[in-house]
Parts: structure tokens; C-alpha cells; sequence
């Protein structure tokens, strides 16, 4: 089966709970033509903190503050090793907020044992949503697994679709990279740019947010591109790396045609995970008479 077959939209049982107690997430009842959402993104750092502590009690801790309809998880763990005590931390953070997982695995490894769970890293998507459909599309990325790598495509850009209150969403979470040399980001923005305009032409109507850890400022050149079709929500923003004194803004939440900005904020997380969350109030606007 192939790693894109085998991308993983999993129900947490709290979840399957959650959804058969309530209809739909009461923070995102809307009126009129107008749908809130509230969104984040937190590159998790494999559920080890600034304090180089493994806590996933303590990171589900600082999830649950957000309050989010939709988070966007970069750097998870599943089966991965001993760093993250071999757990599934994509499915153990959903089971502890009570949401949906979707995971986008970057890499999947054999077993170190055979008969074991596949050791898997990439990022993820929770939701107090129901998951429609999910993808794992492919960007180019520069292998951190091989000894001589060079630039090819590799899954890792993670979608789903989520309805929320009767408007179509497609979220997309990413993990750009991260060294000096920006060629490679510039060949992703490319990717990224192309993917999601091909997602919007199959789904017209849809609004798009693309959440992650861009390991750029927002004025880098190879940034630029993004910015034709998606308003940087966290304009304005404090930094969000290093968590313990932030001196730059690397991770963002991003949002296409027909999402308005309410508002957003960097939380004053500074021990949970080695970066800072970002979260951002949105408007989605229905599609209606006179509408796109």
C-alpha cells in the first residue's frame, strides 16, 4: 500500500463520544452568512519542551488553552522512538482533548523489530470537526533520513476537508524547511502554491487555511509568492521561536479568498514545546447570491 494510501484519518474514541453529544462544536455557531472558526498551528517539537521534558500532559495542556476549532501540529511523533516513549502522539494528544487526528506522515521506516508499528514523523491536523476526506500531498523536500540527499518530491503536506456549519473547509498543514539556504523553500512555496490552487478548482466554494512551521520571516523573498493568494493572519504578532524568547516569526497561520481575519495572538507558551503557537480568530463568509 502506498504511503499516500496509507495516510492516517483516525477517531479518537473521545471524539466519536464528543460528536454523538453535540452537533457541531458550540464555538463556531454562526449567523447569517458569517461562520467564526477559530484556528492554530504549534509546531509541538515531538511533545519534548523548551526544557528538553517529554510532557504530553503538559502540551495537551497548552493545546486545550487555545481553544481551537482546528489545530495544525508540526514535528509529530508516531512509534517513532524513544524520544517520545514509542507512543503514538498524534493519537494520544486527540484522545486527550477529545478531537479528530488526521496524520501526514513525512517519513515512514520499517520497524526496528519486525512485527512493530511503522516508525512515522510528520504533521497533523486535530479537529472538533468531523474529518471528510484527508490527503497527504507531496512537495520536494531534502531528506534528513538519507546520507546523500538531494531535492525530490516526499509526502508531508497534509489536507483535509472539513463543513463547518455548511461551508466547505480545506486545511492544509506544512513544515517547511528549515536550513540557511532557501532553495528548497522556494521550490515548496512553489509546490504548496500549486497544490492548493488544483484543491480549490475541485472544490469551488471552499475556503482554505494552510497552517505550519515556515522556518522563514515573514518578509523572506521565498515567502513572497505565498502572499498573492493568502493574508498572513498573524501580521503584527509577536515571534514564535525560540518559545523561552522569541526572536523571530516563523510559524503562521495563512488564509485564502472569502476568510476575514478577526483577530490573532502568540500565546505566552514558553516551556510546552521549543516554538510558540500561534491562534487566530476567523470569519468564514457562505457562499451565497452575489457570492464567489
Amino acid at each position: 500500500m502506498s504511503l499516500r494510501a496509507r495516510t492516517c484519518v483516525q477517531l479518537s474514541l473521545s471524539g466519536a463520544l464528543l460528536s454523538l453529544a453535540v452537533a457541531a462544536p458550540p464555538a463556531s455557531a454562526g449567523h447569517g452568512h458569517a461562520v467564526p472558526l477559530r484556528v492554530a498551528t504549534y509546531n509541538i517539537h515531538a511533545g519534548t519542551g523548551s526544557d528538553g521534558v517529554f510532557d504530553l500532559d503538559r502540551q495537551a495542556a497548552a493545546l486545550r488553552a487555545l481553544d481551537a476549532d482546528v489545530i495544525g501540529l508540526q514535528e509529530v511523533d508516531v512509534h517513532w522512538g524513544g524520544r517520545s516513549q514509542g507512543l503514538d502522539v498524534a493519537e494520544e494528544l486527540a484522545r486527550r482533548l477529545g478531537m479528530r487526528v488526521s496524520f501526514a506522515p513525512i517519513y515512514s521506516l520499517d520497524p526496528v523489530e519486525a512485527g512493530g508499528p511503522r516508525r512515522e514523523y510528520g504533521v497533523a491536523v486535530l479537529s472538533r470537526f468531523p474529518v471528510r476526506s484527508a490527503e497527504n500531498h507531496e512537495i520536494t523536500r531534502l531528506s534528513t533520513q538519507d546520507e546523500n540527499p538531494v531535492p525530490a518530491p516526499a509526502p508531508g503536506f497534509g489536507e483535509v476537508t472539513l463543513k463547518v456549519r455548511g461551508v466547505p473547509v480545506q486545511v492544509f498543514v506544512t513544515h517547511l524547511d528549515y536550513r540557511g539556504d532557501p532553495a528548497v523553500r522556494v521550490a515548496q512555496v512553489a509546490d504548496t502554491r500549486r497544490i492548493m490552487a488544483r484543491e480549490r478548482a475541485e472544490l469551488p466554494g471552499a475556503r482554505q487555511v494552510l497552517l505550519g512551521d515556515f522556518n522563514a520571516e515573514p518578509s523572506a523573498p521565498e515567502l513572497r509568492p505565498l502572499w498573492r493568494e493568502l493574508d498572513d493572519a498573524g501580521a503584527g504578532t509577536g515571534g514564535t521561536y525560540p518559545a523561552a524568547a522569541p526572536v523571530k516569526r516563523i510559524d503562521y497561520v495563512a488564509v485564502g479568498e472569502g476568510v476575514r481575519v478577526r483577530g490573532a495572538s502568540v500565546p505566552e507558551e514558553a516551556v510546552a514545546s521549543d516554538h510558540r503557537p500561534v491562534v487566530a480568530d476567523l470569519t468564514l463568509t457562505r457562499k451565497g447570491p452575489g457570492r464567489d
